[in-house]
């Protein structure tokens, strides 16, 4: 049984082993100016949406911004904020990145060293830390303490997660629910799949489709029909191993508004205990709403195999959905994108099939995962282990201008002072406010911060800051802010 997690994330917080594994190829040779360019251009990219429209851009691009305006927000881990509202407007701010080229100086290991060096021995950070630093452009290691050490990582593994689901099923994915009418008209079922992001409003669309396909067989008012729920995409428990839990939901593959019972869209909340079968019931309401006569109350069942779609509804694409996922440390959405991992790699949709198909599509990447274990897709669970080398050859992959696909790992980070779980966490006047983006992580005596960072030669630098043995947030979160503000200034 796994060991019982203690009010995980109750406060914001998240070597190569060959670095010749980040190449481009031109006409048969290996270039890493491109790479170079190519990484920290996204990155100033990134900072100019937060300078010209505020932390809520969060460096996202602009069909994505638009999108996410548009769309309900939602949120994973409590970070102790008391504006679920939303954001607060952004100070103003300075210049946030210089001119950055390929031809930047290299970086100067031993001043690097002698600028973290201090800091590694925080009493904050506990017991035991271990740090990689890399610089993007080259795969160069610049900094390494136990570098290749199994850490649990709390939610930095989310960057595991979402760059695997990226990888596999790309950025324009969406994941889509849907309505299947048996041949005799009688019977409708909901099908879920997979989205927890899924809306009441979102049901009300598809009841109003399932209607007109109803009337079109000559019903009206439609109906009557009987009214069953399919929840067989994803198999195995449901429940996280330190559930019930106001951080995470029953993971099923048909649920509203992740299952939280407050309207809430982020953060610790009370959930249901049956994700699917509220659902299934707002469906019947819509339907009846929309014209359509429901006959008893819903149940589960599997959709007939001659069932013909009446109703589907998409999800926001996949970029949106991992820069949620990292922007909010979102853990529903978490373990649905390792989920939607599973089915497209051939596995089962478990824990245990997520864990395989996460496992085998970084090992694909070519990236260092020795020692890692991804028990789940949140970081929720404490037998998770990943090494600080692992986090930085991901954000190093994510910066590689030949993989296009995985940047919303780098535009969904939050950013200093500005955005999501790193919103509260520097002041205003803070060295790092607006430099360091980075994805927290979380649990009693469990710290972490990964993220990127530009130095002041201009190189775009990965960081993983990964800390076990502390005693509380309040003294370890400040120590990693030190770590990753320090990169900044070297």
């Amino acid at each position: 049984m796994a060991e019982q997690v203690e009010e995980p994330s109750v406060r914001p917080s998240d070597p190569w082993r060959g670095p010749k594994f980040l190449t481009t190829k031109h006409n048969g040779s290996h270039t890493w100016q491109v790479i170079a360019g190519s990484a920290t251009l996204g990155l100033a990219v990134a900072a100019g949406a937060v300078l010209a429209a505020g932390p809520w851009d969060n460096g996202q691009r602009k069909a994505e911004r638009a999108l996410a305006a548009a769309a309900d927000r939602t949120g994973g881990a409590h970070h102790g904020r008391t504006t679920p509202e939303g954001p607060r407007p952004a100070p103003s701010a300075p210049a946030v990145l210089p001119a950055l080229t390929a031809a930047a100086a290299a970086q100067d290991p031993a001043g690097l060293r002698a600028a973290l060096t201090p800091l590694v021995d925080a009493p904050g950070l506990g017991k035991k830390l271990a740090a990689s630093v890399v610089d993007t452009a080259t795969g160069e290691q610049l900094y390494g303490h136990g570098a290749t050490t199994p850490m649990t990582p709390a939610s930095t593994i989310k960057i595991a997660t979402t760059t695997a689901a990226l990888s596999v099923l790309g950025p324009d994915h969406r994941i889509a629910t849907t309505a299947a009418l048996s041949p005799d008209s009688r019977t409708l079922t909901l099908v879920g799949g997979g989205d927890p992001t899924l809306a009441k409003a979102d049901l009300r669309a598809m009841a109003a489709e399932a209607a007109d396909a109803l009337r079109e067989d000559g019903e009206d008012p439609a109906g009557p029909v009987r009214l069953t729920y399919d929840v067989s995409r994803y198999t195995g428990p449901e429940l996280h191993p330190i559930s019930p839990n106001e951080n995470i939901a029953p993971v099923t593959a048909l649920m509203i508004d992740e299952g939280r019972l407050d309207g809430s869209d982020r953060g610790p909340a009370d959930r249901t205990d049956d994700p699917a079968g509220d659902a299934a019931r707002a469906f019947a309401e819509a339907l009846e709403k929309a014209g359509v006569q429901v006959t008893g109350a819903p149940r589960e069942a599997r959709a007939a195999d001659e069932a013909r779609t009446v109703a589907t509804h998409r999800s926001a694409p996949l970029s949106a959905l991992a820069e949620r996922t990292l922007t909010n440390s979102d853990n529903d959405i978490a373990e649905a994108l390792a989920r939607q991992t599973a089915i497209a790699k051939g596995e089962k949709a478990s824990f245990a099939g997520a864990r395989r198909a996460v496992t085998n599509e970084l090992k694909k990447l070519q990236l260092p995962v020795g020692g890692a274990h991804f028990a789940d897709g949140s970081g929720l669970d404490r037998k998770d282990r990943v090494t600080p080398a692992l986090l930085t050859a991901l954000l190093a992959r994510a910066a590689d201008p030949d993989r296009p696909g995985l940047r919303p790992v780098l535009t969904g980070l939050p950013i200093a002072g500005f955005s999501g779980t790193l919103d509260g966490r520097y002041e205003r006047d803070a060295a790092g406010t607006g430099l360091v983006r980075a994805k927290t992580g979380t649990l009693r005596g469990v710290n972490s911060l990964a993220g990127t960072v530009v130095d002041r030669q201009g190189r775009l630098l990965a960081f993983a800051f990964l800390a076990s043995g502390s005693t509380s947030a309040a003294g370890a979160e400040p120590a990693l802010d030190a770590l990753a503000t320090a990169l900044a200034g070297v």
